[in-house]
């Protein structure tokens, strides 16, 4: 962080001071206060305050930050026109924000009933990362607040636009299929960002999704505001770039200057009414200038010239209002705001921060907690939806059968449940998985999506937080890294960020893994999983066997409600259409199906295959369930004991169930059909190491470093049959 010399005074007060004079100024040339009524406006007058107050707050960060107090300075000052979008919006209207938001935030707060000081004193403990901090907890410095509608948003990409679609979109299918909706019928979303990510690859995915939407018809009372500041932390934005990017298809475009205060006030109305009343979205192109360079720690003088500088000194927002009211008190009162915040930072001085790795972490979602029992429909509507012959009295199924009917069986038990992806709808999936849900359903409830990842992720973010339980699909493994953020930085962290105000429960169906036959290639066999076994709070359920996938579903589905769990269901599609397991005909990976049973989180299942186990443990999931119960009958057939536990689920690994598996064996091999790098192996090991288990008796056997190529030369990078056979053999020849 640049320090400041002796005698030369700091950015923050230098515009202090400015605001100061200016305010002053207009006291000074008696600027005529009934010039359209202003100075009997008290609606500008409060508008002023939030200014006022949010630019009050960015300096006091600064001075907090070099005192060693505070932890987070990157502000809003020069974007505080965003005031007059709060304004045109109502109290209860979800808002996902900009980072520089603050005199919107403080809006919103003297909008829904709370005193100026009350909505700078949430702020500040923020700042402090205090544990009273109202939206995280003292976890980030974010704006949110559960009971002004303001979810926080971590986001400085836009990776929080794709979410904002799925909001807007819950409000017209919570109305349509009469099921409750955590915001008010009429409601508009709006969702803001910066010029710079008006360029991210998400922010243009979600730009087109909501033009798409608007396109078929689809309700999506939805505003964008593009808070155009002209710079991207150090890169100019081009001159009329926003101007174009913005302006799509389907979306209403509206621009406005942030300093010009009457037409801010009535683009940003006009905008918001253009989105409650048509419920179609909008875009706000509001021009505004960034004082105090991009955070504390940025030397603006290093990039930018001081006449460029200088220049936006004359566009401040905050001024313009200012001469707007022409009150020749507004000096005082922006001293008196500035008094308040200094007070309150001095009364928060012992304010308690977060101590302890547990109450870092609670907010994660209490798996424990989740409830092990799901509701089932009545046997009329069953008889409905399945047909004269319910799936438990149908006979085996298949892994892909036993899918269809629990997803078949939840929708009938769930009315706020969705199903939606590329080709779920009407085609039925790729592999038949959804076939026949949407005619059974209807198309609002199972429902086709436009070919982008980051934006179905997204309808699933918001219409979970929403209130609704969202289970989108994503084609291929392969394709979910395209969009991997929507899971990391925006499902999985809503819960923490927010401390337990806010959940989006999900369950992510993804089809992925190898050993296609007669169709392959990398995209369609991907086996690189690393990625979701990294992200805090996650769970990831690898169902192999039929009888396994229903209770498995049912499990994530019922945290998902209970809890706000977030979950990745990824499904094996080699074993879709699996019948056999030994010999051709045996009928032996066929399964049963109950319609009621659920099963725990993180719970593996153990297969003795006809002994104790006690020569030989393999720990497998997926693909290498099959694998290795067919070796494991080999090594039986020869008088060695093997057993085979199946993980179920590889996020999280559940200790106690594997310790307790392998504690009476000899050895131990585990067999990763992902990645000998990062696979899930890895941790197995780690896990088994860490206890004592003697490692002369662990092996490991996993796919190699490399993507999945076409034909057979699949098969010589991929774990197979017989290198788990062979490092078993060698193992107990130890």
């Amino acid at each position: 962080m640049r320090t400041v010399s002796a005698g030369e005074q700091s950015p923050h007060d230098a515009l202090d001071d400015s605001v100061r004079a200016g305010l002053r100024d207009i006291r000074a040339t008696g600027d005529d206060p009934d010039t359209g009524g202003a100075r009997s406006n008290s609606h500008l007058h409060t508008i002023f305050d939030a200014m006022a107050g949010s630019r009050l707050l960015d300096i006091h960060a600064r001075r907090l930050r070099e005192s060693g107090r505070g932890f987070y300075t990157i502000g809003s000052a020069g974007h505080e026109s965003n005031a007059f979008v709060a304004a045109a919006l109502r109290p209860g209207d979800p808002a996902l924000l900009h980072y520089r938001s603050g005199a919107f935030f403080l809006m919103r707060a003297m909008q829904a009933g709370r005193t100026l000081d009350d909505a700078l004193r949430a702020v500040l403990l923020g700042m402090l990362a205090s544990t009273a901090d109202p939206a995280s907890g003292g976890r980030h410095k974010v704006w949110g607040d559960a009971a002004l509608a303001v979810m926080p948003q971590t986001s400085t990409i836009a990776s929080h636009l794709p979410r904002a679609l799925g909001v807007a979109l819950s409000l017209a299918r919570a109305k349509r299929l009469g099921v409750p909706n955590r915001w008010q019928p009429d409601a508009v979303t709006v969702c803001s960002f910066g010029d710079a990510s008006i360029n991210h690859s998400t922010a243009v995915g979600a730009l087109n999704a909501a033009g798409y939407a608007a396109v078929q018809g689809l309700p999506l009372p939805l505003l964008f505001v593009c808070e155009d500041n002209g710079i991207g932390i150090s890169v100019p934005t081009p001159a009329g770039w926003v101007a174009a990017a913005a302006q799509r298809p389907g979306i209403k475009y509206f621009a406005a200057a942030g300093d010009d205060p009457d037409g801010a006030a009535a683009q940003a109305q006009a905008a918001a009414d253009f989105a409650r009343r048509r419920r179609r979205p909008a875009l706000l192109h509001l021009t505004t200038v960034r004082y105090l360079s991009h955070a504390g720690s940025d030397v603006e003088a290093a990039y930018r010239a001081s006449t460029e500088i200088g220049a936006d000194r004359a566009k401040d927002p905050l001024l313009a209002l200012g001469r707007r009211l022409g009150d020749p008190h507004l000096a005082d009162r922006y001293a008196e705001i500035d008094a308040c915040i200094a007070a309150i930072a001095d009364d928060l001085a012992d304010t308690p921060t977060l101590r302890d790795a547990a109450a870092v972490m609670a907010p994660l979602a209490p798996r424990a907690a989740a409830p092990l029992s799901a509701p089932v429909a009545d046997d009329d509507r069953r008889r409905e939806v399945f047909g004269a012959k319910l799936p438990e009295d149908a006979g085996p199924m298949t892994l892909a059968q036993s899918i269809n009917a629990a997803l078949t069986d939840s929708l009938a038990a769930r009315p706020e449940m969705l199903v939606f992806g590329e080709d779920v709808g009407r085609k039925g999936g790729v592999y038949g998985v959804t076939r026949g849900l949407q005619q059974r359903f209807g198309a609002a409830r199972v429902f086709d999506t436009l070919l982008d990842e980051q934006s179905i992720l997204g309808f699933g973010l918001g219409l979970g937080v929403s209130g609704m339980l969202p289970v989108p699909e994503i084609q291929y493994l392969a394709y979910l890294h395209n969009a991997e953020d929507q899971l990391r930085g925006e499902a999985a962290s809503l819960r923490f960020f927010s401390d337990g105000a806010f959940t989006n429960p999900l369950v992510l169906r993804v089809q992925g893994l190898a050993y296609q036959k007669g169709f392959g290639g990398h995209f369609h066999n991907d086996n690189a999983v690393a990625v979701l076994r990294d992200i805090p709070g996650l769970v990831v359920a690898v169902p192999s066997r039929p009888e396994d996938a229903a209770p498995m579903l049912r499990g994530c589905l019922t945290a998902a409600r209970a809890t706000g769990q977030v979950s990745v269901f990824l499904e094996p599609i080699a074993l879709y259409h699996e019948r056999d397991l030994h010999e051709p005909g045996d009928r032996g990976w066929l399964g049963s199906y109950s319609p009621d049973a659920v099963a725990q989180l993180g719970s593996a299942r153990l297969h003795d295959c006809g002994t104790d186990g006690t020569d030989l443990t393999i720990v497998t999931f997926g693909n290498g369930v099959r694998m290795s119960l067919r070796v494991a009958r080999r090594l039986a057939a020869e008088g060695r004991a093997v057993q085979v536990l199946d993980l179920r689920w590889i996020v999280p690994l559940n200790f106690d169930e594997i310790f307790r598996a392998v504690s009476g064996t000899n050895r131990v091999l585990v067999a990763d059909e992902t990645r000998h790098n990062a696979g899930v192996g890895e941790g197995v090991l780690a896990m088994l190491i860490d206890a004592g288990y003697p490692g002369r008796r662990l092996a490991r056997v996993a796919s190699r470093d490399s993507f999945v190529p076409l034909g057979d030369a699949a098969n010589l990078v991929l774990l197979g049959e017989d290198e788990i056979e062979r490092v078993a053999r060698a193992l107990l020849a130890r």
